[in-house]
């Protein structure tokens, strides 16, 4: 059984969730992640894994509409999975559905009019009338509106499981091949040259939404000995070179996805400082599922599921107070035995709820379900 992964954009981080999607799949079936590259290359952690990529270079302009017919020749799978309600993955997905009747799931990980509404009224009026952007505001609302037309739907967030309904599917990891036991800590720090300071660790994209600049200036009043790494930033974008000159943050760029446990084992605190934004509001951050299935103590904020995630295996502070970031993370610092037995918590919270066994007894069914429809 084959089955089709649909992408809104293969150069960016929202490739995330779809190889998710597609390892958590291909113990079972034949997959591949079809959907344009928008971008120079294909997003750098998702290259050289296992999962097949099957990727169209495209511009976000009028253009865009020529590499249609090429996509949904790609599109092939006896099964379709479109990965977030945009028109370049959900709505291909519709053209493909109608094309060749296979049953379509929906998965939906972000509330992508969320991304627009930080803009303001005169933004999204601007962003409105940007009709040559396939993925613009415009577009993106339709998107949203189609969304009953899913035969099914899965969600990573309480929010969006408000808003959309369908079955809670959150991020998971894979427990058993991120076990911690696997990894040598102390090679991992000399890797990335660490010496011996203490370090407080943010893993992925850095972006304003994310609070890496409430981080920076929370590591900045611990004082000397305490470090700041920032792993996965692209030195192109946002404010690589500026954290670059800061001393007490060192910046190390993108790295393959399979190769993250290699890194966050270094750290001595994960920190996931979420801004309450309309951006995050249905966001939950993969990265939380990264620290727990390696047993990291874990500071982050209340926002979305969060406190929901990290009940009794982490910290949990206000978004946006600088003051109270830093001191969750001085008193695990401080405090190696409480921090330790966090990051045990943590681990077997991701065992339970959050693992690759999990996520597979709902998923597998949902498809088999979809599958069983179709050929009734």
């Amino acid at each position: 059984m084959r089955i089709s992964i649909v992408a809104s954009d293969l150069s960016d981080n929202a490739t995330g969730r779809a190889d998710l999607l597609a390892r958590l799949l291909a113990p079972r079936y034949q997959v591949s992640v079809v959907g344009p590259q928008f971008g120079e290359g294909r997003w750098m952690p998702s290259r050289d894994g296992a999962v097949a990529y099957r990727a169209v270079k495209a511009s976000r302009g009028p253009g865009f509409a020529r590499r249609v017919p090429e996509l949904l020749e790609l599109i092939d799978g006896e099964v379709l999975v479109a990965s977030k309600p945009r028109p370049t993955s959900f709505g291909l997905a519709l053209l493909a559905r109608r094309r060749r009747r296979r049953p379509l799931l929906l998965d939906i990980d972000d509330w992508e009019i969320g991304f627009f509404s930080r803009s303001g009224a005169w933004g999204r009026v601007g962003r409105a009338l940007n009709l040559a952007n396939p993925n613009g505001l415009t577009w993106t609302w339709v998107a949203e509106r189609l969304v009953g037309r899913a035969d099914a739907i899965t969600v990573a967030s309480r929010f969006l499981e408000r808003r959309f309904g369908g079955t809670f599917l959150p991020h998971a990891r894979d427990t058993e091949a991120w076990d911690p036991s696997r990894y040598d800590r102390a090679a991992a720090r000399a890797r990335q040259g660490l010496g011996s300071s203490k370090v407080v660790m943010f893993l992925g994209t850095p972006r304003g939404h994310k609070g890496v600049d409430d981080l920076i200036d929370a590591v900045g009043l611990l004082g000397p000995g305490v470090v700041l790494a920032l792993v996965g930033v692209d030195p192109a974008r946002g404010g690589a070179p500026r954290w670059s000159r800061v001393p007490h943050v060192k910046v190390t760029g993108e790295i393959p996805f399979d190769d993250v446990p290699r890194y966050l084992v270094a750290a001595d605190i994960v920190a996931v400082p979420q801004r309450e934004t309309t951006d995050t509001a249905g966001q939950v951050p993969a990265k939380l599922f990264d620290a727990m299935a390696l047993a990291r103590p874990i500071v982050s904020t209340s926002v979305s599921m969060i406190p929901e995630i990290l009940d009794g295996c982490g910290l949990v502070v206000e978004p946006g107070n600088v003051p109270a970031l830093a001191g969750a993370i001085r008193r695990l610092l401080d405090n190696q035995e409480e921090a330790a037995a966090l990051g045990r918590r943590a681990r077997e919270r991701c065992e339970t709820h959050y693992s690759f066994r999990v996520a597979r007894a709902t998923l597998f069914p949902l498809i088999e379900g979809l599958i069983a429809r179709q050929a009734g």
